[in-house]
């Protein structure tokens, strides 16, 4: 049995989502603005800044995860932890194969910590991040080059950063 693809989990979600506990509701976006601000804020604190309960934000905020469209999580900022070895992928399908099943046989790798799936040249945008330098030699070794589902990969490593928010945007509107 095949993995239903993102579109379909988002479709199927959404449609199961009650107001309450949607994303697009009002004080749900307020709410998950301030948790990507800090996301060890405490109920009190978020309801006194938004003119609300605890109890209200807790509810919300219980909501969303059990509806399973907010998670709580804590993301390490690339640039601080200043790993020895990150790659953006660019990489063309293999003729017949959808980009979505290689995105989806890419997922589990712990160095892969983004998928975009983008118009243009290039079917999928992957970025790896690694500890050592082997280690991003060692997954395009093992998981890009010369597999049957990739007819072409461009690796772009950084030789440097000007900007990074991704997953630590502030004041998204």
């Amino acid at each position: 049995m095949s993995r239903p693809t993102l579109r379909e989990v988002r479709t199927a979600a959404a449609d199961d989502v009650p107001r309450l506990a949607s994303p697009h509701d009002d004080l749900n976006q307020q709410i998950i603005r301030l948790l990507q601000d800090d996301g060890r804020a405490t109920y009190d604190e978020i309801g006194q800044k938004l003119g609300v309960s605890g109890g209200t934000v807790r509810n919300r905020i219980t909501r969303m995860r059990d509806a399973g469209m907010l998670r709580i999580v804590a993301v390490v900022d690339p640039v601080v932890a200043d790993y020895e070895s990150d790659a953006m992928l660019g990489i063309k399908s293999a003729p017949g194969v959808a980009p979505t099943a290689v995105a989806q046989r890419l997922d589990p790798h712990h160095a892969v910590v983004y998928v975009m799936w983008v118009s243009g040249r290039f079917d999928l945008l992957v970025e790896v991040v690694c500890d050592e330098e082997t280690e991003l030699e060692n997954f395009l070794n093992d998981h890009i080059h010369g597999q049957p589902d990739i007819a072409r990969v461009e690796v772009m490593t950084r030789l440097g950063m000007f900007k990074n928010q991704f997953l630590l945007k502030r004041n998204v509107p």
